[in-house]
């Protein structure tokens, strides 16, 4: 049995709905854990439920290689499910399974199967798999490391240089057997970013213009936080005597987006409910992965905050948003559970100007639910100003989960 540490934050999301005769499906970009999730929620249920029939299936291991379409998957069960008592069902990539859906769907249906199952591509649960699905499924969605379990997994103590570490290598959890080397990490990093790249787009979706795709990423890696448009995309790449069309573009950024390499971030109005169409932010998965790809640098540190604070938040289970009014922008706008909160990133409030900006956006909303303004000054408590809450940003990924 191999050994793992615990993470409650998602183990407490899927307690509700073990015994259920609804299929939970944990999605995440590849190696941010989702594995040792099920392997923990095995444990659990082996625990609680000693008679429990177990299956389980890797389908990155050699021995179910043959389990390639729904067909095969029901008659590996056939096959290996001994009695007719409960049985747990645990099922690793499930995406690299043709049809998989019209099996779970049977087994759902039975009563005694409890189905647990992982996939590393946002479109595993389509509008059409969501209707062949209809309310037999719950969808969870797992990320790397929080600061909190960064903290807990390398056994480490909150200071500003454990959170530097952790703007600089992301969490992914396999980290921790690796030394601290910036050089090592990075090989890491980039072997999983190539992996992502070949296995969840250019196979997945038949890719062409592979090194197109590479340059698309490096753009987007350096202009995380800046509002982006496949037509200034395209624009761009032709000033540089690149050729590609502007639906090219979208369809690779759509890509990148299912790959969960890469989450697309929309404006929305400050007050209102108006949707922007044209113009989107797009953050990283793993901060670490972005580093590796265009280097780590200094001068990007307000990028990267911003980046480490929105996945902070999706972490938190908020949905986010970037604010738009005019020319004025809430960096992000976070709704959980019919509560909300408005969140600025600076990197230092270092002069009047960036202080009368951040504070001044806030201030101008209206309604009463909590503003804050995060940085990375030298501040060691929650101050306030006119009800705005300013916090170090280490503080707030702390705090808010």
């Amino acid at each position: 049995m191999k050994e793992y540490i615990e993470r409650p934050l998602y183990i407490d999301r899927i307690k509700p709905f073990i015994g259920k005769s609804l299929i939970k499906v944990l999605v995440g970009q590849r190696r941010v854990g989702k594995s040792y999730l099920l392997m923990q929620l095995r444990d659990l249920i082996q625990q609680q439920n000693p008679d429990t029939e177990i299956i389980y299936i890797n389908k990155e291991q050699h021995e179910f290689s043959q389990i390639k379409n729904s067909d095969d998957l029901f008659l590996f069960f056939k096959e290996n499910v001994k009695g007719n008592g409960k049985v747990a069902l645990f099922i690793d990539e499930i995406q690299d399974i043709e049809s998989f859906e019209i099996t779970l769907r049977d087994l759902a249906t039975r009563g005694n199967y409890d189905i647990y199952c992982t996939g590393s591509n946002a479109n595993l649960l389509s509008s059409e798999l969501s209707t062949f699905l209809s309310g037999r499924y719950i969808e969870i969605k797992v990320f790397g490391l929080s600061y909190t379990e960064f903290l807990v997994f390398y056994n480490l103590v909150d200071t500003i240089a454990t959170f530097q570490n952790y703007l600089k290598f992301g969490g992914l959890p396999y980290l921790i057997n690796l030394d601290t080397d910036m050089e090592i990490v990075f090989e890491y990093l980039t072997s999983i970013y190539n992996s992502i790249l070949l296995k969840d787009v250019v196979s997945r979706f038949n890719v062409r213009n592979v090194k197109f795709l590479q340059n698309l990423v490096s753009l987007l890696a350096d202009n995380i936080g800046s509002i982006v448009s496949s037509k200034k995309i395209s624009d761009y790449l032709k000033s540089q005597k690149v050729n590609i069309s502007t639906q090219v573009v979208i369809d690779y950024l759509g890509h990148l987006e299912a790959s969960l390499l890469l989450f697309k971030v929309k404006r929305t109005g400050i007050e209102g409910k108006k949707v922007f169409e044209i113009g989107e932010k797009y953050f990283f998965e793993d901060i670490g992965i972005r580093n590796a790809i265009v280097g780590f640098k200094t001068s990007d540190i307000h990028k990267i905050l911003e980046n480490v604070v929105y996945l902070h938040l999706r972490m938190a289970g908020y949905s986010v948003t970037v604010g738009q009014e005019g020319n004025k922008e809430i960096d992000f706008i976070a709704q959980k559970s019919g509560e909300k909160i408005y969140v600025q990133v600076a990197y230092l409030l270092a002069n009047e100007g960036t202080i009368n900006r951040e504070y001044g956006n806030l201030l101008e909303i209206s309604d009463n639910y909590p503003k804050y303004v995060v940085t990375m000054d030298d501040i060691s408590e929650i101050s306030t100003y006119k009800g705005i809450s300013r916090m170090h940003v280490k503080d707030f990924c702390l705090k808010m989960v």
